[in-house]
């Protein structure tokens, strides 16, 4: 895998928000790829809690400045960048001040979901894709984390399946076991049709739920990681059914597993 390139997208990542599995398994994903010669780039977006002063956090003008469509009204992007420290790694941040400025990450202060989180998933899903665009760099793997981050093998598959910069790259999504509650905005399906006419593509997406957004994104994926020892059976089997190419549980040997994976999906097809 040695110069490769590896698309890392992921809902969340340390030491930009807290420690948690998922965030912390998708650092380690990328450093590891990156001590191994791997060329890498992070993507995640730019919540509000973020401290950009701290993590030294700034907007890159030659890359911001588009409008997104989202729900057929014009969002603008901003992208800003950071280097890990120790790392140099350097992470991209996916910003629009009416999705991201407030300071919390999915929730309000009642714990409920908020009402926009379909339109953030939306229009992070576009910005990645449309950044890395103007960045020209063809990702061979394209590595999807966190529920946040799960519409983007769907837009990479419909959307965007015309777009020679990925006509080659491999999608593997990571399964973590952090749900939420409840569903997204219902009119997620609806405002996914102004991108896209593909109904059998977007009729998993018709209750927008935890499951089921993941379910998108193995549909759309050519592999499927489990990143959380403890999956839901509903999904494991979805998995099975779509003859997914899968990565089992890893707990310490994610460095060569990870990449081992990467190298057989390139493989295929070859």
């Amino acid at each position: 895998m040695k110069d490769k390139r590896v698309l890392f997208v992921s809902s969340e990542v340390v030491p930009y928000l807290p420690e948690t599995e998922l965030s912390s398994t998708a650092f380690l994903a990328a450093k590891n790829a990156h001590s191994k010669g791997v060329q890498t780039r992070i993507f995640m977006p730019r919540f509000g809690v973020i401290n950009e002063r701290r993590h030294q956090l700034h907007e890159v003008i030659r890359l911001s400045g588009m409008n997104l469509v989202v729900n057929d009204v014009d969002m603008p992007l901003i992208i800003k960048v950071a280097s890990i420290p120790k790392e140099r790694m350097q992470v991209y941040f996916i910003d629009n001040e009416e999705y991201f400025k407030r300071k919390a990450v999915y929730t309000d202060e009642d714990d409920q979901l908020f009402s926009d989180n379909d339109e953030r998933a939306i229009f992070f899903a576009k910005g990645v894709v449309e950044t890395v665009k103007k960045l020209n760099w063809a990702p061979d793997i394209i590595h999807v984390h966190g529920w946040m981050a799960s519409l983007l093998p769907l837009y990479l598959r419909e959307f965007y399946k015309e777009e020679p910069l990925f006509t080659e790259s491999k999608i593997v999504t990571s399964l973590y076991n952090n749900s939420f509650e409840g569903d997204l905005n219902t009119d997620l399906i609806e405002k996914i049709k102004f991108d896209l006419d593909a109904p059998t593509k977007t009729a998993t997406l018709k209750t927008p739920n935890y499951t089921n957004i993941l379910k998108s994104a193995i549909e759309n994926s050519d592999g499927v990681i489990h990143a959380s020892e403890a999956l839901s059976e509903e999904l494991v089997s979805f998995i099975d059914e779509n003859k997914k190419a899968v990565l089992g549980y890893q707990e310490e040997n994610i460095k060569e597993a990870y990449l081992n994976f990467y190298a057989d999906l390139l493989a295929i097809n070859q």
